[in-house]
């Protein structure tokens, strides 16, 4: 005989998550009662805040979350496209706070601006990104803007593309970003070697690169920090 689980409209008042949430506070409940209001229903077999934990602990957390597709959320048993856009929608309500909390807007004067404008984006992603930030002469934002996925190699980032894009947004200089799925920042000897070659064809048509910052799970490094640039 299957086990009868009460739904949580019939738990006492004071153990429901989003009656919890109405009287004490968001910051009062646990990642899997946040995520169980999100859910608001489980499936046949169990509750949305078991659902809930089940999820945080296939995923890793919110982060783990955060990088899967819908189309993941979606084999979840008890998750269809509403709920996994209802849940991606918050992730991303998350991030765009946290830039607004911490960017410095549309000027960069340090790695660390550029790690908190990028990091929301890039920290948690299952594959490299390459990302171009195009300044002015006082290091205002001009354009920032993705120029490949895949592994960093010469025969993949193409100088030309970006001088394109430095041109024609007459840019002064550019910072460029990437991140490291693995989670540790230190540059590989191949990151060093694009980092070079994009540097000597940037400023061959008078365009300045500030910096080459890796993005980590936790850190980032930059070559500008490190004197490699």
């Amino acid at each position: 005989m299957a086990k009868y689980s009460p739904k949580i409209p019939e738990w006492p008042e004071d153990e429901r998550p989003r009656e919890r949430l109405i009287k004490l506070g968001p910051d009062k409940l646990s990642d899997a009662e946040i995520l169980a209001i999100l859910l608001r229903v489980g499936n046949q077999e169990t509750t949305a805040i078991d659902l809930a934990r089940q999820i945080l602990n296939e995923f890793g957390g919110f982060q783990g979350l955060d990088a899967r597709s819908v189309a993941e959320l979606c084999q979840i048993n008890g998750i269809g496209p509403a709920k996994a856009a209802q849940i991606k929608a918050a992730l991303e309500a998350g991030k765009r706070m946290f830039l607004e909390e911490n960017r410095v807007k549309d000027k960069v004067a340090c790695s660390d601006d550029v790690y908190k404008m990028v990091s929301p984006y890039l920290s948690n992603l299952d594959r490299e990104v390459f990302k171009i930030i195009l300044l002015t002469s006082r290091n205002s934002v001009i354009l920032e803007k993705t120029i490949f996925e895949g592994s960093l190699t010469e025969s993949i980032v193409s100088p030309r593309e970006i001088i394109k894009e430095a041109v024609n947004h007459a840019a002064a200089s550019v910072v460029f970003v990437h991140n490291h799925p693995s989670g540790n920042p230190e540059p590989s000897d191949e990151d060093k070697r694009v980092t070079r070659l994009l540097k000597n064809a940037c400023e061959m048509v008078g365009v300045r690169v500030l910096d080459h910052i890796i993005i980590g799970a936790k850190s980032y490094y930059s070559f500008a920090d490190a004197g490699l640039l």
